[in-house]
């Protein structure tokens, strides 16, 4: 067992309840690691910054460093790290762009490993909304889903779907999965 099997990854398409779940799991007292992508989102629209720019390697390379950084920073916690999405979705991003992926995406995605379990939130039409960060169009959501998947089975992740249901059921499959109990009252 590494250190890096305490590292939790969900990822899928945008509006799949994966955000709303890892706060659920958070406020139980798990460890978690933010999104890159809204998070960069949201520091660009604070000084008035096209949300992602023009150039998706740009963005990707953004969220690579977001990324990495985050591995870091999960170190210092103890116990199992839930990631809202990891290095691979970046190489997923960029393929669903049409952009050539970078070498360094692959070796970034070949070192910095999380556990060999991914939780998939699968694309669920009837709970997609856009905010103000998810300006994609359900078509995009579901594509991007599509892409991401792909990209974590290709770096030897065993891919768990998320089961469709209240934000409750999931926490209780995700607990059952990674074997983490309860937090003490």
């Amino acid at each position: 067992m590494t250190e890096t099997d305490r590292f939790f990854v969900f990822t899928g398409g945008p509006g799949t309840g994966k955000s709303t779940l890892i706060s659920a799991l958070a406020s139980e007292g798990l460890a978690t690691m933010p999104e890159a992508g809204r998070s960069i989102i949201r520091a660009r629209q604070a000084v008035d910054a096209s949300p992602r720019g023009d150039d998706p390697l740009f963005f990707a390379e953004l969220m690579l460093a977001f990324d990495m950084r985050n591995h870091e920073e999960a170190r210092r916690h103890a116990g199992p790290v839930l990631f809202d999405r990891g290095i691979p979705d970046l190489v997923g991003y960029l393929r669903l762009m049409n952009q050539p992926v970078p070498a360094h995406f692959i070796t970034a995605a070949r070192r910095l490993r999380y556990n060999p379990i991914v939780f998939v939130a699968p694309h669920w039409p009837q709970i997609y909304r856009n905010d103000g960060e998810r300006d994609q169009s359900p078509q995009e959501a579901a594509a991007t889903s599509d892409a991401v998947e792909p990209a974590y089975r290709e770096f030897g992740y065993e891919i768990v779907r998320l089961p469709l249901g209240t934000v409750t059921e999931r926490v209780a499959f995700v607990r059952e999965v990674i074997g983490a109990a309860a937090p003490e009252s």
